[in-house]
C-alpha cells in the first residue's frame, strides 16, 4: 500500500479527462445503474482498498487547495 504523495503522471491525467469521459457516457446509457452512488459494496475487497488508499495518500493538487 502506498503512503504519502501520489506520483503525478501527465499522460494518465490527460487520458482520464478525455477517453474516460466518452466511455463512461456510453456505459451509462447501456448499463442500468452504472455510475450511481453506493455501488462499492459489489466488490468489498476493492472498496476497502480504495478507502484506505484515499485516506493514506494525497495528490499534488491537494497541496494547493
Amino acid at each position: 500500500m502506498k503512503y504519502g504523495l501520489r506520483t503525478p503522471s501527465l499522460k494518465k491525467s490527460i487520458a482520464a479527462r478525455t477517453s474516460g469521459r466518452a466511455t463512461r457516457a456510453v456505459k451509462k446509457d447501456l448499463i442500468p445503474g452504472y455510475g450511481t452512488k453506493g455501488r462499492g459494496w459489489l466488490n468489498p475487497k476493492r472498496k476497502v482498498y480504495n478507502k484506505v488508499y484515499s485516506k493514506t495518500t494525497f495528490s499534488w493538487f491537494d497541496l494547493f487547495k
